[in-house]
């Protein structure tokens, strides 16, 4: 019963950082404005910079990394504290060991949930790979800077922001799986990749066509990207 209340307030720590609607108090506090309304009406960095500008775009962008960060971190430290402290009879190490990782995975997941589906904008919200990429490194830096650096290749080259966002996901989950990695955070990142990718649906269906903006440049379908 214990593992099962401290698994659930490491969900809830997760879905709250991930949850924290950056892009959309960034439109609030400096245009007064609601993003969800303008570009592609999405909260994340991406649309912060066509609708903000660049600068803003890369106050969202940090603080969306390190959202997922901050929940790895917190619950990595203070779930197994509270674990300990609820307890009828302390657990072992070995136990720690190996409920951990399975903290860190739930929680990993949960961050990327509240990003996607904020509570505080009825369920709406960006499309996570920022926010994924916090988790990556915060739970193993070298898939998470594999994936930045596939991520900041393609963008230099394609400048393409969401073709660099799901070919860096794609690259999580090959890295995870060839690295040596605890079971639950290869679940994670194949589960959190394919989720990133599910949320770059439409994006995916202008790349199809020929007709996603790149950077710097707006489409004519960029209004068509609607959270769904």
């Amino acid at each position: 019963m214990t593992l099962l209340i401290v698994s659930a307030v490491g969900l809830v720590i997760g879905y709250l950082f991930g949850s924290t609607p950056t892009g959309y108090l960034a439109g609030k506090l400096l245009k007064g404005i609601d993003i969800r309304e303008h570009g592609s009406r999405s909260t994340g960095a991406t649309n912060v910079l066509r609708t903000l500008g660049k600068w803003p775009a890369l106050v969202v962008l940090i603080v969306d990394v390190l959202k997922g960060v901050g929940a790895i971190i917190v619950v990595r430290s203070f779930c197994p504290w509270l674990y300990t402290e609820l307890a009828p009879t302390p657990p072992t190490a070995l136990d720690l060991q190996i409920w951990v990782p399975w903290a860190v995975c739930l929680a990993g997941i949960a961050v990327l949930f509240g990003h996607g589906r904020s509570i505080w904008l009825n369920f709406t919200g960006g499309k996570s790979a920022a926010t994924g990429l916090g988790v990556l490194l915060a739970m193993s830096w070298p898939v998470g800077l594999g994936a930045a650096a596939v991520f900041g290749i393609v963008l230099a080259i394609a400048r393409i922001v969401s073709l660099s966002s799901i070919l860096a996901a794609l690259t999580a989950i090959v890295l995870v799986c060839g690295f040596e990695q605890p079971l639950p955070y290869r679940l994670l990142v194949i589960a959190g990749g394919i989720y990133v990718i599910i949320r770059h649906r439409a994006n995916i269906q202008r790349l199809l066509g020929g007709t996603e903006p790149r950077l710097g440049r707006n489409g004519p379908d960029t209004k068509a990207e609607v959270q769904v």
